[in-house]
This record gives C-alpha cells, sequence and structure tokens, in this order.
C-alpha cells in the first residue's frame, strides 16, 4: 500500500501529485492512502469513494463543525511543514506524491479510469456540459482562456501576468488563426471583471460560486483548445480532458495551430515539448 504524505500548493498541485500513485494502483491493483487532501475533495466523490484509496483524516462530522476546516488545514501545515513528521514519514515509508510526479508508466494505459476516478460531482458535470453544449451552438471552435490573475501578480516576478488588453490580443490572434471557423472563447479567471471588456471575441464565463474553481476547471477540459499562462491549472485540464494546451510564453506571442499540444504526463506535451522549462528557464 502507498501513503502519500504531501500537501503541496492549491488543487491543481494536489492533484498531480495523486495521479500516478493512482494510475499505478489502477494497473498493479494495489491500494493507497491520501493522508492529507485538498478542501475540494467533495468535489471530485468518484476519487474521494474510490473502492481502493482512502483518507483516513476525512471526517464530515469534524469538517462541518465551526472551525473544523480551519482546524484541518492548521493541521495539514504544521505537519507537512515539521522536519520531525518528515523523519517519521521517511521511516514509515510514506511518499511524496510531488517527488512521484516523473512516474508516467501507467497514465496512458489507464486514462479511461483516470478521467472517470477525478470526474467532478454530478451538478458541476452538467453546469460545464450545458455552457458548452449552448457555446457549440454558434461556435465551430471553443477556446479555453485561462486568466491567472491574484497571486500571478507577483508569482516568480509576475513573469506570468498579463493584462486583460494583451490576452484580448492574444484572442484576436486567434480569431484570426481559424478566420474560417467561427470561434467563440470561455473564460476561466481567478478574478472577477465583465466579459464585454474583449471586443470582437465572443465570450462566455461562470459567475463565481462555490465549486467555482472546479467548475472552471472541468469547462476548460470540454473545450477544444486551451491557451493560459504557464500553470498547472490549465495543464490538469489538458491532461484530463485530452485538449490542446498552449502556453503563453510572451506579450508579442503569435500563434499557429502546432503552438498547440496535449499535455500527457506532468512534464511533457505530446509533441515533446517539456512544459517546466517555462518555468524554470522562462522561455
Amino acid at each position: 500500500m502507498r501513503v502519500i504524505c504531501d500537501a503541496p500548493g492549491q488543487t491543481c498541485n494536489r492533484l498531480w501529485t495523486y495521479v500516478t500513485s493512482v494510475a499505478q494502483c489502477i494497473a498493479e491493483q494495489k491500494r493507497m492512502v491520501i493522508l492529507f487532501y485538498d478542501w475540494t475533495i467533495e468535489d471530485f466523490p468518484n476519487l474521494l469513494h474510490a473502492p481502493f484509496i482512502y483518507f483516513p483524516l476525512w471526517q464530515p462530522w469534524f469538517l462541518k463543525m465551526p472551525k473544523g476546516w480551519g482546524w484541518y488545514k492548521h493541521l495539514t501545515w504544521v505537519v507537512t511543514h515539521n522536519q520531525f513528521c518528515n523523519k517519521i514519514f521517511n521511516i514509515l515509508g510514506f511518499k511524496k506524491g510531488w517527488d512521484l510526479t516523473h512516474d508516467s508508466r501507467y497514465l496512458e494505459q489507464t486514462k479511461k479510469s483516470l478521467q472517470h476516478i477525478f470526474r467532478p460531482k454530478k451538478e458541476i458535470v452538467e453546469k460545464s456540459q450545458a455552457i458548452i453544449s449552448h457555446m457549440r451552438e454558434s461556435s465551430d471552435l471553443i477556446i479555453g482562456i485561462h486568466i491567472r490573475h491574484g497571486d500571478y501578480k507577483d508569482f516568480h516576478g509576475g513573469r506570468y501576468f498579463y493584462t486583460l488588453d494583451e490576452y484580448h490580443q492574444f484572442m484576436l490572434r486567434l480569431k484570426q488563426l481559424y478566420s474560417d471557423k467561427r470561434v467563440s472563447f470561455f473564460i476561466s479567471s481567478n478574478v472577477e471583471f465583465p466579459v464585454d471588456s474583449f471586443v470582437g471575441c465572443k465570450c462566455y464565463r461562470f459567475e463565481k460560486e462555490n465549486s467555482a474553481d472546479i467548475l472552471d476547471l472541468y469547462t476548460l477540459s470540454l473545450c477544444d483548445r486551451i491557451l493560459g499562462p504557464w500553470s498547472s491549472y490549465s495543464r490538469w485540464a489538458s491532461f484530463i480532458g485530452e485538449v490542446p494546451l498552449c502556453y503563453i510564453k510572451n506579450k508579442e506571442q503569435d500563434f499557429t495551430d502546432d503552438s498547440f499540444s496535449r499535455i500527457v504526463d506532468f512534464f511533457h506535451f505530446e509533441s515533446g515539448e517539456n512544459t517546466v522549462e517555462y518555468w524554470v528557464k522562462g522561455l
């Protein structure tokens, strides 16, 4: 049995830390334990209730207490940032999922099972499918645009932060690239702004609500193309939905259809290009 004992970053970082172990357990018919689950875990009922995956610290009665989530998050932070706990985990043979992201041996052969296990709850799926279905009535091509603001204004010196005007220019270039098609855009963002900010582009987005992050994430995975800054979020949508993704490299970037490629594992596009180089080298 494999035990995953880390909890890195935000939701999609954690999904990436789970997926290679889930794939191995499917292929080898083994079991696994995830100690520190993400706060969105109830949005993934197939993962939470998979018969071979255990979440020993998931106790709904505790989380529903007035300070339940706060206590849980504090516990997670303390335990995963403690050298003594790390030593204990090493002695017990527990693994950090982040260190296992290189192991892509079983991802391709278990892809259909992974898509089922990481499928969000019914209401999210239905809302995502409804907006995509509505968009397809007047669109030949739906491009998901991941606009990461908020923390990206300062993250890595703002290297991956682009203004709304710059996103608008990216979208106009994509319309020109696919000028033979009726193009519409699904907007996924962690900040609020009106979709009519992008004059000349037919845009759709959800109003923010509970589960909005996963709703946007799943909807991105139903698009025909995805464009966005370097992020594990759009990377996950591309991987789980098998959708070609293009990372934005600079403000003047031009696009061809070959600019888009599916993510096949944490480190690689289907084209063979390395996804991490965008971050490490700032390409």
